[in-house]
C-alpha cells in the first residue's frame, strides 16, 4: 500500500516512508491510495481476542512494508503500560456507553496511539535505512505533549521537543510534561495559543532551506495526529470497542452504533470515520465541539472561518481553530485539487467555503454539535449524581452533545461516547462541576476529588507530585524557529 498527499503534488511513498517524513513535501498530509475493508468474518475473529492483537490485525492492513510479527510484538508491548485495561466499554445506566482511553501512562486517549507510535517510527528508520536522527517536533493543547514525551523517551535515534500554550493547559497537564524524564527531550512554553503553536511547527516542517541545512545529520518529523503513524493506532480502538459490545450482548453482529467524539485537531473522528470506510457499522459521528464550535458551524454551513475570537475553556484540548486532519476528510470527499485549494485559502484569508455538494456528502456522515462551559459543568455533576459515572470536562462535552444529537433526531441506535482523559488531569475544573471548593494545590484538589467520589487516583498522576521540574521556559511566539534550530544543534 503506497501513500499520497492530500494535495497531490509529492511523490506516493510507502508506509514507513509516510510515517518518517511526518508531512508531504508538498504540505499536505499523507492518506492510503485506498482504504482497506473489514469483513463480517474478520470481526468474529476479533470478538475472541485482545486489545493488542485486534490492534495489530486492523493496523497491518494500512502498514504492509512492515513485517507483521514485528508489529504484532510492537503492539504487545506498546500497551503493555496500561493498568490492566485497554479501552472498555463502560454503559451508564441513563444509556450512554462510554468508551474510556485514558488507562494509559498518561491518563490520556493519546496513549492508545503514542505508546505505539515511537515504535512504528523507530522500525520506519530501520526499513527505510535511515541513519540521522529524527527531530520529533510537537505542538501541544495538552495531552499530546506528555503522551508523545513519555513514548519517545530515550527512544534511540530520536530527539522531540514539545511547545505548549502555556495559560491553555491544565495544571496537571503542565506538571506531567515539564518534569519528564530522559535525555533526548526538551519542553517549552509559548505566549499564545495552540493554534499559534502548531502553525508555527508546520512553517519549520515546510522550510525547505533549514531542512537542507541539517540534512546531513538530522530531518525533522512529527508525532501529532498530521503523521500518519500517530493516526492508524486510533482506528483500532473503534473497532475493539464495537468488538466489545458484541461480546457483552448490548448489539449483534451487524448493528450500528453512534459515536461522538470531542473534537479539537480532528484527528480522533476522522479515525472513526476511517474505520466506519473499512467496513465498521457506525452510523453517525457526532463531532462535539466546546465554545470553540468551528467545526459545528462548518458542518451546518459549509463555511470555515478562523477569524473568530478564541475561548480558553475547561476542555483545554478541544481550544483549536484550525483542525489539521480535517484537510484528510476534505481529501476524500473534494479530491487533492480542491484541498489544496481550501487549505490556501485558510492559509491566506483565513477562511473557505465548501459548494453545496460537498456540505451534503460530509453532513451524510458528521453532526456537529457544541456544548457551553455552564452546559458541561452540569451534565458532568449529572452523569455523577444519576449514573454514579465521573468523567473528566472534555467527556461532558460530548456526553451533552450526544444527548443534544438524541433528543434532536430521536435516533435509537446505541451512543459511543468517547472519554478521551481522566477526570483527575482536569482536577480544579471536575471537582467545582461537582460542587467542591478546589485547593490552590492541585495535588490537595486530586485528594478532595478522590474522598468525594471514591475513584481511584491512577498511579501516573498519584506519583506526579514528587517529580523534579526540568522544564520552565517560556518564549514568544515568533521565537518557535530560533528554538528549534538551537535544539537541533545540540
Amino acid at each position: 500500500m503506497y501513500y499520497i498527499s492530500t494535495r497531490g503534488k509529492a511523490d506516493k511513498v510507502s508506509s514507513a516512508m509516510a510515517i518518517k517524513n511526518g508531512l508531504a513535501s508538498d504540505g499536505g498530509l499523507y492518506m492510503p491510495e485506498s482504504i482497506p475493508q473489514l469483513s463480517t468474518e474478520e470481526i468474529k475473529e476479533l470478538l475472541g481476542m485482545d486489545y493488542p492483537h485486534r490492534a495489530h490485525k486492523v493496523i497491518k492492513k494500512f502498514l504492509t512494508d512492515y513485517d507483521s510479527d514485528r508489529l504484532l510484538d510492537m503492539c504487545i508491548k506498546a500497551y503493555s503500560r496500561f493498568d490492566g485495561q485497554y479501552a472498555p466499554v463502560v454503559k451508564t445506566e441513563s444509556g450512554l456507553y462510554f468508551l474510556e482511553l485514558w488507562h494509559g501512562p498518561t491518563c490520556a486517549f493519546k496513549d492508545m496511539a503514542l505508546q505505539l507510535t515511537p515504535r512504528l517510527l523507530s522500525e520506519a528508520l530501520k526499513i527505510t535505512g535511515e541513519k540521522r536522527c529524527a527531530n520529533i517536533l510537537v505542538a501541544t493543547s495538552g495531552d499530546t505533549g506528555k503522551a508523545a514525551l513519555d513514548g519517545f523517551c530515550d527512544v534511540d535515534q530520536t530527539k522531540i521537543l514539545v511547545f505548549y500554550p502555556v495559560n491553555g493547559v491544565s495544571p496537571l497537564q503542565k506538571r506531567q510534561m515539564i518534569t519528564q524524564e530522559g535525555n533526548n527531550v526538551e519542553v517549552c512554553a509559548i505566549n499564545g495559543n495552540f493554534d499559534d503553536a502548531q502553525s508555527a511547527v508546520k512553517t519549520v516542517f515546510s522550510d525547505k532551506s533549514f531542512a537542507e541545512s541539517i540534512a546531513d545529520t538530522s530531518f525533522f518529523s512529527s508525532a501529532n495526529s498530521i503523521n500518519w503513524g500517530r493516526l492508524v493506532p486510533q482506528i483500532a480502538y473503534y473497532v475493539s470497542a464495537y468488538c466489545d459490545m458484541i461480546n457483552t450482548k448490548d448489539i449483534s453482529l451487524g448493528d450500528e452504533i453512534n459515536v461522538c467524539v470531542p473534537t479539537g485537531n480532528f484527528g480522533d473522528i476522522f479515525a472513526a470515520y476511517i474505520a466506519k470506510v473499512m467496513g465498521l457499522p457506525l452510523k453517525t459521528l457526532v463531532c462535539a465541539s466546546n465554545d470553540n464550535k468551528i467545526l459545528t458551524d462548518f458542518f451546518n454551513t459549509g463555511v470555515y472561518n478562523k477569524k473568530r475570537e478564541f475561548y480558553q475553556t475547561t476542555s483545554p484540548s478541544m481550544d483549536i481553530l484550525i483542525s489539521s486532519n480535517l484537510e484528510r476528510m476534505l481529501y476524500l470527499v473534494c479530491g487533492s485539487e480542491k484541498t489544496a485549494e481550501y487549505m490556501e485559502k485558510l492559509k491566506t484569508e483565513g477562511e473557505y467555503t465548501v459548494n453545496a455538494d460537498e456540505l451534503k456528502e460530509l453532513q451524510r456522515v458528521y453532526y456537529g454539535a457544541f456544548c457551553t462551559e455552564k452546559q458541561g459543568a452540569e451534565i458532568l455533576r449529572d452523569l455523577f449524581d444519576n449514573d454514579k459515572y465521573l468523567c473528566d470536562t472534555h467527556t461532558s462535552v460530548a456526553a451533552h452533545c450526544a444527548r443534544q444529537y438524541i433528543a434532536s433526531t430521536k435516533d435509537t441506535v446505541p451512543m459511543l461516547v468517547v472519554s478521551t482523559a481522566s477526570p483527575y488531569k482536569f482536577v480544579n475544573s471536575v471537582c467545582k462541576a461537582l460542587g467542591i471548593t478546589p485547593s490552590e494545590d492541585e495535588f490537595e484538589s486530586v485528594e478532595l476529588l478522590n474522598k468525594y467520589t471514591k475513584v481511584r487516583i491512577p498511579d501516573g498522576l498519584a506519583k506526579l507530585k514528587d517529580k523534579q521540574i526540568r522544564f520552565n521556559g517560556c518564549i514568544e511566539k515568533d521565537q518557535i524557529n530560533n528554538k528549534v534550530r538551537d535544539f537541533v544543534s545540540r
